[in-house]
Formats: structure tokens, C-alpha cells, sequence
């Protein structure tokens, strides 16, 4: 092995830079099981604690921590998962200024038409739509208005429109994504994924943990409330803050009189003028992120400002501005409910209101508390953000990196802005949106015309930030729920205690065999390679910040079978160099040049497939195929760089290594399959096959997930076994008809299936269908249980795909498939050179798709777990096709190898004696992967038994077709083809 030293030293970095990313992972959970016994209240504790190092040797916080952990999916945290689809029709039509124009209305609704069957966007489809119905009309008719005058006018072309219509669009989505990510920040769930879908107007948001799904999509859909306010100045209102303080802790006092910290009987009155300054200062000085014994009287007395600094300097004198104060954002809440009691309120002015800052300081730790002078008669803003018409970020004047926001507001905004400026000279004036202050400009002098610059030392991504909030009043862009899945917690818990015992028996089960198989130095070597495979494999995860889920988890021990099969090629190959008589050390170089070429080819070809899935896949889908990416590429080099140096090392050091036992030594050595006389047989058995399956495709069909057909689907449990076709009754008048209703795993739990309301888009909605499941199954619920209880409690998880999401699902699945064939056809033809090669590989491929998808239609409803055509399904076809080319390509490769070695044998006699010597490679591979599946069909748990099934059949289809499908048409359309070039030979002469 050249280069040793080299691999030895990049083994040993990958692994230290594994072991690092996993130390996250490792101390964030030793904390958390200290805060499980130290404090009841964890998450207040884990919040005291979140900041400071853990450990002198180890200098990271556990906020940092868990930034860096390993994330784990909704499937087995719980959570909700929400994809939201911004109305780019209501931007476009809110450009146009709503016409009522017949031309205007058409295209949009042709636009609307054409999207459901196409990939481009609504702007391109609007355009096109537009040209159809009208090709001599012009769309600056429609969007030559007031708010575009700068940009539009009467002369411009219709493609100039357009530019600005996408230019506004794509500031409407971004914005509203800001606004979503603005809210979720302040949501309140760990670990948040917030982000946007290319080339799409949609958002996907994952929230674990999130419990509250009617909050989460009132949270997610309510439309952006943007709003000017004069403010007050802290100054205005100290003695009040001052007064607020005192009454706090007497009324602390009266409730809690054990927590008297001393002996020294305290008198709280409210503080005079000439002593707020004294003890504003005093204020200052206190570091209110430590708490020292001598602290704790004065944090008693001054509860309020304990958890609120107020901004005033040194010498107690109160800063400019309306901030009144700044606050750990761990502290807001104990803040608000301070400031929420009745007595407190009574202190303060009537027309005050206390907002927070939407931008953390200090590192992401701190926010600020404005004060707000509502003082208009009906206590609604007296502007808001309707009478925007542009805002756009820009240098300032004096240049440098400062950036400032323009904004221009129509004629009735202008008229109001100029009198609040005018009256508000030296003052501020929050620009709140959704009851968060995003800036507080001071006002120099009044403004007139409607167009004014805001500055504050803005960034150019702050500017370009708070123009789209700006913006948000002009352009309606409401954000509607289009696909939607919330699991339970106790749901997330059970799969990962499912998926970890499929995880453990499966792993272990792959380790026994190989000591069984290939001895127990010789085992023990691949089982040492195999378990560095997984180390780098997770550690490699973590480092990319990759989410692992239940299909992720499949992805791994998947990984962990087919991981077997390039220890099995090798060893394989060096036990064939042993029998031949050479010595150790040359069968060992010599096997393990000769495996190269299959290991290569085998696991380029299932690369490619895992790509397709990653580029087409979503969610939980995109994770198998991540992990299926990484695996691949860990295993490659955990077989042939990591098991050969621990092999040399033993060599070194004069050990004896065997690489078979007594059960495996003369295993499959001496069988003769005449497999291409046999071919006739198995085309026959392979065609009876695919006449079943293609008779029960006619007549039966597939059983479409809602992935695919889209609708609702709840899994329900209860306290009592349920009958499904009762409960499908009973559910009848609620959804006005009958949903499916199928057993769940257990005989108490049962997935529920309708397609009632899909198409509503309205905000309330998915709120109203889950209040409508909780009265349909009251029958078979508690008595008292209260619909809260069954949201958290019986209604363990549940999903959403809208009619537009389950079209692109369905098309996307279809692109993949056709795209995933091409992709390895053109890779065995490059590779091979031979089109025999291609078109066999291709008809074994489609053999073993056509097969799954019988077996799916053939079989679904008659077995009791769910055989539904989804994702995961699409997941199980294209992973059985990169598992069976991987076979494929192994046997042609020693064809191939046969061939040059041989070139006088009859092509029948070398495809035989190659197909009959990587017999042992495919039973040691296809075993190996079957007892990884089959422990988790059993134990990995409902979610993704359907999934599993599929592999299963597919693999034991995949490895029949690589040996009486792949190669023998290979072979008979190779004779084909020199027929027809001798025929054609005989002809010229």
C-alpha cells in the first residue's frame, strides 16, 4: 500500500475531527441529564446556565452546544413541520391595483391554470398567459400606478413591467420570510429550521417541540401589522419605573414573606425625586447576570430592576431616547408579567405601552424595551403601513459602510407623516410590525413630500431588512399553509426507542456474521472497520449539521449492510488469490487491486441514485439520501484504507489471519450454474411475475399516500381497542364522508385518512378540521377529556399535503426515477463500453421497479401495515435500484475482467464461470443486508414498515435480477448485435 503513512495520518484526523463534532453532542447531553436531577425546573435552569463554559478544558456554553449537537428530525423529537406557499397572485394583483379588468383577470387565472402542470414560476406564467390573451395590449396599462411611477410608466414595454413585477415579488417573499423568521425567533421552540425553497415562493419551518399547532398557525399565517408611533422619553417616565419598583416588591413582600433574605425588616414607599437618581445609579452598577449573597437584598427591593436595567449612566442620569431599559431575553418574560399586574398598571400613563426590540444586542442576549405613547382617541396607530408605496435600502450621504432606508409614502401618508414629524422634533417614532419595535428614528425636522431617510448605523443586510418591513404594508403577501406535519412527542419518543433496538440487533447481527463467515481475526478486522465506518459516518453528520431521522436512521444501517460489501469483495477476492497459492502478503495487495474496479463502479452507481433522491427529495427524504451520500463515501474509505492498514498492521507484526472458517472455507467454490441455459426459465418466471403485478396494476392500482393524492391523514389512539370500520362511520357526518380508517400499528390506534377541506385556504381552517375530528370521535373518547388534552395526548401526529404540493411531489417522484436510470445507464455504457452492458443493466432495473410496484398494488389492504405509495415508497425504488445496478455492475465487472484474461473461451462458458465466482460476494451481501432489514420491518416501528417491506422484496428481486435478468440480456443482445454485424458482413460480400 503506497502512501501509508499518508493514510494512516488522514485516519486518525478524520476521527479526531469526528470525536471533536461529537463532543457537542456528548456534553450537551450530560448537562441535561445533571439538570434532570439537579433542578425540577430544567428548562429555567438550562436557561441560568446557557451562557457560561461548561468546563475549564472544554471553553463552549451549552447554548453552544446545542447549536452544534446533532439535530434530530420532527419523527423523533416531535414537533411540527409547515410548508407555506406566499400568494404571489395577491402580489400581482395588488400591483395592478386590483383591476376589474376582463384581459387582467383572464391571464391570471390562465397563470393559475398553467401552474398546476408546470415548474415555472407565476410571474413567467403570467406574462405568458398575458401575451396569449392579448398580444397587443400592454401591461403598463394595468401597473403604471402611483406607487410604481418611478418605474413604470405609460411607454414601458411589457417585459420592463415584468422585471419590476418579479423585482416586487421577490421583495414581498423575502420579507414575508423575514417576518416568519422574525416570529419563530420569538416562538419560544429549540433549534428552530426556518427556510426559504428555491425558485419557489415557499417556506419551509420546522419547529420540535412545538406543542400549540393552532398558535403555530395563527402565528405563521396572520398577516403582517405594520404601525408608526410617537414614543415617550425614558425621562418623561422614570419616577413612574421608579414607583413600579417599589410597589413590585411590596406586593413580593405580602406574597412571599419567607424569602425575607435578612432580619432587617425593610420599608418599601414609593421613592421621592431626589433619591430615584441615587438608586438609578446604584441600579447601573449591579451586574444583573450574577447573584452574590450580599445581592440578594437589594434584588428583593428592587425586583423590577433586577431583571431590567435602565439606561442611565454612571451618575444615575436618565439616557435620551425612549428606551427604558434593556433586558436578558431569558428575563423578558418574568418583565411582562411584572409590568401585566393591574396595581402596576395603575403607576403608569394611560396612553403607555411597552413593546420590545426585535434585534438582540450583546451577542444576541440582550433586547430593549421602548416606550410607546398610544395617545390617539380609538388607540390605533396614527400611520401604518398601507401608505407605503416604496422603501429601499441606500448609502448615506458621507459614504463609508453606513446604510440608510428611503422610504415614500402616498399623498394621505404624507400629509399625516409631515404633521407627526412636525410635532415630534428631537423625539423618536417607532416603526413597530407585529408588536415589535424595528427602529426608532429621530425626528430632526419636520418632513413634507413623503419621502424621508431613516439611519442608525445600519449594515447593508440590517437596511436591506428593515426595507422589507417597510414594505410589507404595501404588498399584501399573505402566506397560506400548503403542507403540514405535526408528530406527538410521545410518538417521536417511541421511534426512537424502535429505530435505536432495530439500530443495536441489526448492527450487532452484521457483526456476528462476519466473525462467522470470514474467521474470527479475519471478521473481526471488517467489524473494526465497519464500527470506525459508523464513528466517521455520525461524526461526519454532526459536522454538516445534518438532521437525523427515522428514514435518516434507516439510511445508517442500511449503510452498515451494504458497508459489508466491500470487506466482502475484498476478502472475497484475497481468499480466491490464497486458494490460487500465493502467499499472504501478495494475496492481500493482489485482492485488493483486483476488488478496486468492482468497488468502485458498485458504489458510483448507488452515489448516483442517492444524488437523484437529494436533488428531488424532501424533508425526511432528502435525510435518507444524505445519509446514504456520506455512508457511501465513509465506507469506501473505511473498506479499502482503514481494514487494509489494521490487515498490514497484523501482517507487520506476524500475526497469522485467515479470512474464512470451517463453514465458509469451500463454500460456493465448487458450483457449476449453467445460468445462461437457465435464462429461458427465469425470463419465463420474471414475465409471469410482471403479468400478476401488471393484471393487479389494471384493476386494482396503487394505494396513493397523500403525498401523492393529497388530503389529511391523523393517527389516533385510544384508551380501548377500536374497530376502523366503525370509527370510518361514525367519522361520516363529521367530514360529510366517510374518511379511510386502517389499523395503526397496535389494535388501539388508527391512521385516518380524508380529503375533507383540502382546497380551503382560508387562516382558520386546519383548525376547524381538528375540532371537527375531536366532536366525530367523542364516541370512544373519556367522557371530560377536553379537545387541548386530545390535541397533545390522542391525535399523535398528523399531516397535510395540499392539491398543488401533492402534484410537484407525484412529478418530482416521476423526474427522478426516469432521471435516475438514465444517470446509471450512461455511467455502465461510459464505464463499459458496450451497450449491451447499458440496456441489460436497464432492463434488470426496470424488472425490479416493476416488481416493488406489483407487489405494492397486489398487495396493499391485505396486509396489516400500510403499503401506500408516498415519498418514502419512491425512497424504497430508487434505493433498490442503486442496491441492484451495485450488483449488476460487480458481475459485469468480472465479465469483463474474465474476457481479457480468456479471449478464446465461448462468451456463454466466461459469463458463467464469472457469474458463478462472485456467487459467494452476492449470497455474503445480500445476506448481510437482509438481516439488517428484516430486525427493522419488526422493531423500527409502523412509520416506515411499508418502506422496509419495499427494500426487502426489492433487494431478494434486485440480487434474482443481477444473475437471470441483467446478465443474460446482456448476452442475448450481444449475440443480437453480432448476428445482425455478420449478417450485414455476409451482405457486402
Amino acid at each position: 500500500m503506497q502512501n501509508k503513512g499518508a493514510f494512516r495520518l488522514l485516519a486518525v484526523v478524520l476521527a479526531l475531527v469526528c470525536l471533536y463534532q461529537l463532543s457537542f453532542t456528548f456534553m450537551a447531553k450530560v448537562v441535561e441529564s445533571k439538570a434532570k436531577d439537579y433542578a425540577k425546573g430544567e428548562t429555567a435552569y438550562l436557561d441560568s446556565i446557557s451562557t457560561e463554559p461548561l468546563y475549564t478544558l472544554f471553553p463552549f456554553t451549552y447554548k453552544e452546544c446545542k447549536e452544534r449537537e446533532i439535530n434530530l428530525g420532527l419523527d423523533l423529537k416531535g414537533g411540527m413541520n409547515v410548508t407555506l406557499e406566499v400568494s404571489v397572485e395577491e402580489i400581482v394583483r395588488s400591483l395592478g391595483n386590483y383591476s376589474t379588468d376582463t384581459i387582467f383577470n383572464k391571464a391570471i387565472a390562465l397563470a393559475l391554470q398553467k401552474q398546476q402542470n408546470s415548474q415555472s414560476d407565476f410571474v413567467t406564467l403570467f406574462a405568458e398567459s398575458f401575451d396569449e390573451i392579448a398580444p397587443n395590449d400592454r401591461l403598463a396599462r394595468f401597473f403604471a400606478t402611483f406607487e410604481l411611477k418611478d418605474r413604470i410608466t405609460a411607454q414601458s414595454t411589457n417585459s420592463e413591467v415584468i422585471k419590476v413585477i418579479r423585482v416586487e415579488t421577490e421583495g414581498a417573499i423575502a420579507n414575508s420570510f423575514n417576518i416568519i423568521r422574525n416570529r419563530i425567533d420569538r416562538f419560544g421552540v429549540a433549534q428552530p429550521n426556518i427556510q426559504r425553497l428555491e425558485n419557489s415562493g415557499r417556506i419551509l419551518v420546522e419547529l420540535p417541540g412545538a406543542k400549540d399547532p393552532q398558535r403555530v398557525r395563527k402565528l405563521l399565517q396572520g398577516t403582517a401589522n405594520l404601525e408608526f408611533w410617537e414614543t415617550y422619553e425614558m425621562s418623561e417616565l422614570v419616577q413612574n419605573f421608579a414607583a413600579v419598583n417599589a410597589k413590585i416588591a411590596e406586593l413580593e413582600a405580602i406574597t412571599s414573606p419567607t424569602k425575607v433574605v435578612d432580619s432587617v425588616k425593610t420599608e418599601v414607599a414609593t421613592p421621592k425625586s431626589d433619591s430615584t437618581n441615587a438608586l438609578l445609579a446604584q441600579v447601573q452598577a449591579k451586574d444583573t447576570n450574577k447573584v452574590s449573597n450580599d445581592e440578594l437584598t437589594f434584588r428583593k427591593n428592587n425586583p423590577l430592576y433586577a431583571v431590567i436595567r435602565p439606561q442611565v449612566n454612571e451618575q444615575g442620569q436618565v439616557a435620551p431616547g425612549p428606551i427604558v431599559g434593556v433586558s436578558q431575553i431569558k428575563d423578558t418574560a418574568k418583565v411582562n408579567a411584572y409590568l401585566a399586574m393591574p396595581q402596576v398598571k395603575a403607576l403608569f400613563p394611560a396612553d403607555l405601552r411597552l413593546l420590545w426590540s426585535v434585534k438582540p444586542m450583546e451577542g444576541g442576549k440582550l433586547v430593549s424595551l421602548i416606550a410607546i405613547k398610544a395617545n390617539t382617541r380609538d388607540g390605533r396607530a396614527p400611520l401604518d403601513g398601507g401608505v407605503i408605496t416604496d422603501a429601499r435600502e441606500e448609502f448615506g450621504n458621507q459614504g463609508g459602510s453606513n446604510a440608510e432606508v428611503t422610504m415614500v409614502m402616498d399623498a394621505e401618508g404624507s400629509k399625516t407623516w409631515a404633521r407627526m414629524t412636525a410635532a415630534n422634533k428631537g423625539r423618536c417614532i417607532a416603526i413597530v410590525l407585529d408588536e415589535y419595535v424595528y427602529s426608532f428614528p429621530t425626528v430632526n425636522d419636520e418632513i413634507t413630500g413623503g419621502r424621508s431617510q431613516i439611519s442608525g448605523r445600519f449594515s447593508i443586510e440590517e437596511a436591506k431588512d428593515l426595507a422589507n418591513v417597510l414594505k410589507s404594508g404595501k404588498l399584501p403577501a399573505p402566506a397560506r399553509i400548503i403542507q403540514e406535519a405535526i408528530v406527538g412527542p410521545s410518538l417521536g419518543q417511541a421511534t426512537i426507542n424502535s429505530g435505536m433496538m432495530s439500530f443495536l440487533f441489526s448492527f450487532i447481527l452484521v457483526l456476528f456474521y462476519m466473525v462467522l463467515y470470514y474467521s474470527r481475526r479475519g471478521g473481526l478486522i471488517a467489524d473494526m472497520s465497519l464500527m470506525f465506518n459508523l464513528f466517521i459516518l455520525i461524526g461526519v453528520l454532526a459536522s454538516f449539521g445534518a438532521v437525523l431521522t427515522l428514514p435518516g436512521i434507516a439510511g445508517i444501517v442500511l449503510t452498515m449492510g451494504m458497508a459489508v460489501d466491500a470487506n466482502v469483495l475484498i476478502f472475497e477476492r484475497i481468499r480466491e488469490e490464497i486458494r490460487s497459492g500465493k502467499g499472504i502478503n501478495l494475496s492481500i495487495t493482489d485482492g485488493h487491486k483486483s476488488a478496486m474496479s468492482a468497488i468502485i463502479d458498485g458504489n458510483m452507481t448507488t452515489l448516483i441514485t442517492a444524488i437523484v433522491l437529494y436533488i428531488f427529495g424532501s424533508g425526511p427524504i432528502r435525510g435518507f439520501a444524505t445519509t446514504l451520500t456520506i455512508g457511501i463515501l465513509t465506507s469506501l474509505f473505511s473498506a479499502l484504507v482503514v481494514s487494509r492498514l489494521i490487515i498490514e498492521y497484523y501482517v507487520a507484526k506476524g500475526h497469522k489471519i485467515t479470512f474464512s472458517t470451517k463453514l465458509s472455507e469451500g463454500a460456493f467454490t465448487k458450483v457449476h450454474i449453467k445460468f445462461i441455459e437457465w435464462r429461458k426459465y427465469a425470463y419465463a418466471f420474471s414475465l409471469s411475475l410482471i403479468l400478476i403485478f401488471g393484471a393487479s396494476f389494471a384493476i386494482r392500482g396503487l394505494n396513493p399516500g397523500i403525498d401523492f393524492a393529497g388530503g389529511r391523514s391523523f393517527v389516533v389512539k385510544f384508551d380501548q381497542k377500536v374497530k376502523p370500520t366503525e370509527v370510518a362511520i361514525t367519522l361520516k357526518s363529521a367530514f360529510e364522508e366517510a374518511p379511510e380508517v386502517k389499523t395503526f400499528g397496535t389494535d388501539n390506534q388508527v391512521k385516518i385518512t380524508t380529503k375533507y377541506r383540502i382546497k380551503e385556504n382560508g387562516t382558520t381552517v386546519d383548525n376547524e378540521v381538528d375540532v371537527a375530528l375531536f366532536n366525530g370521535l367523542k364516541a370512544y373518547l373519556p367522557a371530560d377529556l377536553t379537545f387541548d388534552k386530545f390535541d397533545s395526548e390522542y391525535k399523535i401526529s398528523s399531516d397535510k399535503v395540499g392539491p398543488t404540493v401533492a402534484d410537484d411531489i407525484r412529478r418530482d417522484a416521476i423526474i427522478a426515477v426516469i432521471f435516475s436510470l438514465l444517470a446509471i445507464f450512461i455511467y455502465i455504457f461510459i464505464r463499459f463500453k458496450n451497450l449491451s452492458y447499458g440496456l441489460g443493466g436497464i432492463a434488470s432495473l426496470a424488472h425490479d421497479a416493476i416488481i416493488v410496484i406489483g407487489v405494492y398494488s397486489l398487495f396493499y389492504h391485505r396486509v396489516p401495515f400500510a403499503l401506500e405509495v408516498d415519498q418514502a415508497f419512491i425512497a424504497a425504488v430508487l434505493t433498490i435500484i442503486g442496491y441492484s445496478i451495485n450488483d449488476t455492475v460487480i458481475i459485469f465487472d468480472r465479465i469483463r475482467e474474465y474476457i481479457s484474461l480468456y479471449p478464446k473461451r465461448e462468451r456463454k462458458d466466461i459469463i458463467d464461470a464469472a457469474m458463478n465466482d462472485t456467487l459467494s460476494r452476492t449470497f455474503s451481501t445480500s445476506f448481510t443486508t437482509f438481516i439488517v432489514l428484516i430486525p427493522m420491518f419488526f422493531f423500527a416501528g409502523e412509520v416506515i414498515r411499508g418502506f422496509i417491506f419495499g427494500l426487502i422484496i426489492g433487494i431478494f428481486f434486485g440480487s434474482f435480477s443481477s444473475v437471470f435478468v441483467a446478465t443474460p440480456i446482456a448476452y442475448d443482445i450481444a449475440r443480437w448485435r453480432e448476428k445482425r454485424a455478420a449478417k450485414k458482413l455476409l451482405a457486402k460480400k
